[in-house]
């Protein structure tokens, strides 16, 4: 023998094993691996329900971004809404077509970027969803009993959201 040659060990064969031990490791080998997909799947469906939610949290948020900015901007269009009733009770004709132009386009401004107006008039049926009751009063007839009386604030929606309910006065 060489100094660098290393005596071989011998060779250790492998236990015999049964056909039934085998089928068992088997058998649990496939449990294991059906347990390993089921859980792939699991965790797929929900990375997939994750990635949706996120998106559809992205796209309300995109919707809803100028909220804040578009509550402080309802004042004045309710203003501009008093305003223009006052001008044109003044008689003023070129003062309220003015007044007039510059509100419509306000407007036409605030409703491209979302806003929209409540439709409310007197008559119709009290809606929580989208009406808030400052007060009650006893109803003229008793059709108008539970029906909006006087729209005291015009209410509005940012893309489908309320961000400002409608004010009414009700009948009791």
């Amino acid at each position: 023998m060489n100094k660098e040659e290393k005596p071989k060990e011998p060779v250790q064969e492998a236990p015999k094993v049964s056909k039934s031990a085998k089928k068992s490791v088997e058998k649990e080998l496939k449990e294991n691996l059906q347990q390993e997909k089921d859980k792939f799947l699991r965790l797929f469906a929900e990375f997939e329900n994750y990635k949706k939610r996120t998106n559809k949290e992205r796209i309300e948020l995109y919707g809803t971004a100028n909220q804040e900015l578009m509550t402080a901007l309802i004042p004045v269009l309710d203003d501009f809404d008093r305003g223009l009733k006052e001008i044109e009770k003044s008689g003023d004709k070129h003062s309220f077509e003015g007044v007039q132009l510059i509100y419509n386009k306000y407007k036409n401004t605030l409703q491209q970027k979302g806003l929209k107006r409540i439709e409310i008039n007197s008559g119709d049926n009290f809606d929580v969803d989208f009406q808030e009751a400052i007060t009650q009063i006893p109803a003229p007839t008793d059709e108008l009993k539970g029906k909006v009386i006087d729209v005291i604030e015009q209410g509005y929606k940012l893309n489908e959201k309320v961000i400002r309910y409608a004010k009414v006065v009700i009948g009791q």
